[in-house]
């Protein structure tokens, strides 16, 4: 049996190559995904060719062994349907809707134990958004925003919207959001920003806790701009091989800011007593159902058609806020 996978093949190419699909093993099971995510952040910078290819793809996620280098097998968001079962596996498991982990591909194998079995309500579409939305958990775990704070957020992805739907349920006296795209700041209003805006305008500062999620390294030097004295900047964009100008002279080094690195592979250790990644993964899964984040979903096109996927989100992303790939029935 063959499967196809993408590939990550030299900046801004991909490939759909066939590969051998094995048999699930003891304590595997088969997967035939439906539906797949493409990660705006982390993706493009791999279609661009801006990834340090000497660094891990990924080593919390079984399915992402090697380094970024080109040729390059991806993706972390992948909804599929359970179709065999290796021996030892409970036959509860045949016909399951599950989420892994995995590259964008026909078919996967994988251990049970990586498998996240989906509730049976829940929309395919809206459950791919679940490394997003754990990430947002995650943003807001690090930020930590109290009642009555004045926040702000730098980018309107898929991610950034999910930050700004989790905000939006705190009394915070204001929510404020920036995005160069109208489609991105019409869908954060809709998530309950109180404003939406191109960019900061020159009277707008002191913000208590501010997120630059945009993926532009020059938009963290604007959220140190509008963050007040001892305020906090959470930095959740990757960069990749891109640097960071940063005007750290002036009122920066007498305001006690913070700038705080959010990454969803470790938890904030001060919650480590209490909170694990089991724990906040299943409090990411239980958000999907409450804040349906597949109406951020602007193009469907089958697996096929990757390539213009990722062109579109590359040369076009004021067009784009989330593209999945969808699988046909083998």
């Amino acid at each position: 049996m063959l499967r196809r996978c993408l590939y990550f093949t030299a900046p801004r190419a991909v490939e759909l190559r066939e590969e051998p699909l094995p048999s699930p093993a003891a304590g595997q099971a088969l997967a035939q995904t439906v539906c797949s995510a493409i990660s705006a952040g982390t993706e493009l910078l791999l279609y661009r060719g801006e990834a340090p290819a000497a660094l891990a793809a990924d080593e919390t996620i079984t399915a992402l062994g090697g380094a970024l280098a080109f040729p390059l097998k991806y993706g972390y968001s992948a909804v599929g349907r359970i179709i065999a079962i290796g021996p030892g596996v409970d036959p509860a498991w045949q016909n399951r809707l599950v989420f892994a982990f995995n590259p964008h591909e026909t078919h996967f194998v994988a251990e049970t134990q990586n498998l996240i079995p989906l509730p049976p309500d829940l929309d395919p579409a809206d459950a791919v958004f679940l490394p997003n939305m754990e990430t947002a958990v995650n943003f807001l775990h690090d930020g930590g925003p109290l009642v009555g704070e004045r926040v702000a957020v730098f980018g309107q992805g898929a991610v950034g919207l999910l930050t700004t739907a989790l905000l939006s349920r705190f009394p915070l006296a204001s929510l404020v959001t920036f995005d160069h795209y109208p489609l991105r700041r019409t869908l954060s209003l809709q998530c309950g920003a109180h404003q939406s805006l191109h960019s900061p305008p020159p009277a707008l500062h002191d913000f208590d806790l501010v997120y630059e999620l945009s993926g532009s390294p020059a938009a963290l030097d604007e959220a140190i701009a509008l963050t007040g004295f001892d305020g906090r900047v959470v930095v959740g964009s990757w960069y990749g091989t891109n640097r960071a100008r940063l005007d750290l002279g002036g009122r920066f080094h007498r305001s006690r800011i913070k700038l705080i690195s959010s990454q969803v592979s470790t938890l904030n250790p001060h919650l480590t007593g209490r909170w694990t990644k089991s724990r906040r993964l299943q409090t990411a899964l239980n958000l999907l159902s409450e804040i349906r984040p597949s109406r951020f979903i602007t193009h469907r096109l089958p697996f096929a058609e990757a390539a213009q996927a990722y062109a579109l989100l590359g040369e076009k992303p004021e067009e784009a806020a989330q593209v999945v790939l969808e699988f046909e029935e083998q």
